[in-house]
């Protein structure tokens, strides 16, 4: 089972779009895919048509019981089918956003996500986390749990500073690990229209070189939409211009556990 984490520390970036984009495409392709809601905004698990106000086993709940009983706990009850072949959830409720409050009582909570992923290893095959635009108990989680991180961010000067503290905080993190999980910044939202967008992708180009992917997720309005009905865009608009963007990332990630594979064999 791959984990990836979609992660940065600036909201608005399309965090969420990345997380049901890639996940749409994996399961289309038959891979047994789940995501995991780990933001406070809970917008992964509003995607779905899930209300967070009213769901009553949650990550939450997770995290809870597990400092509760201070046992590991199996995901399974609390995951949910969504209405797509091969793709399930680990929704949010609103009372994740208390998590960080609770820390202190509940005890060390940074690997509660990465000890319950392993005890479904073998019912995935992909997993993926939409990360908390905020460093703290959940995106430690996150990261902690995760074998490659997707970093997506705007085109434009501010969402580029918070791109610079994600980074700064993937160092801060990972500082301690033998082999830290590799990173993948996606320029989403890109609007070839605009100078500012254009200049910003040059700068980007030129301060992370091997770890900027080479393409860009375009606007589309037809993701607007398809959040809008709730389905995935590859399932509603497959030949919308953001999805074959997103095909491409996909792509490449996949090629990428394939080298990886074959270093490893060889090493």
């Amino acid at each position: 089972m791959k984990i990836w984490a979609v992660s940065n520390q600036k909201g608005g970036v399309g965090k969420t779009t990345t997380v049901v984009s890639l996940a749409g495409l994996l399961s289309s392709r038959g891979f047994r895919t789940l995501v995991v809601d780990l933001d406070p905004h809970c917008s992964l698990t509003s995607y779905f048509k899930m209300n967070p106000d009213e769901i009553e086993l949650s990550v939450y709940n997770l995290f809870h019981d597990t400092g509760q009983k201070k046992t590991n706990i199996s995901p399974v009850p609390y995951i949910k089918k969504t209405k797509f072949d091969g793709l399930s959830i680990l929704p949010a409720s609103i009372a994740i956003a208390t998590l960080d409050r609770q820390v202190a009582v509940l005890g060390g909570m940074g690997l509660v996500i990465s000890t319950a992923l392993k005890k479904v290893s073998d019912d995935y095959d992909y997993v993926i986390i939409d990360s908390p635009p905020m460093l703290g108990v959940l995106m430690i989680n996150a990261l902690a749990a995760c074998q490659h991180i997707i970093v997506p961010t705007l085109s434009e000067h501010l969402a580029l500073k918070g791109l610079e503290r994600m980074i700064h905080s993937l160092q801060m993190v990972f500082k301690s690990r033998k082999t830290p999980p590799d990173y993948t910044i996606v320029p989403t939202m890109f609007d070839k229209r605009t100078r500012a967008a254009r200049d910003s992708l040059v700068l980007l180009k030129q301060r992370y070189p091997k770890n900027l992917w080479d393409l860009v997720i375009p606007v589309d309005t037809k993701i607007r939409d398809a959040s809008h009905q709730g389905i995935p865009a590859s399932i509603i608009n497959p030949d919308s211009k953001s999805v074959i963007a997103y095909t491409a990332l996909l792509d490449l990630l996949l090629q990428r556990e394939v080298e990886t594979k074959k270093d490893l064999a060889v090493i």
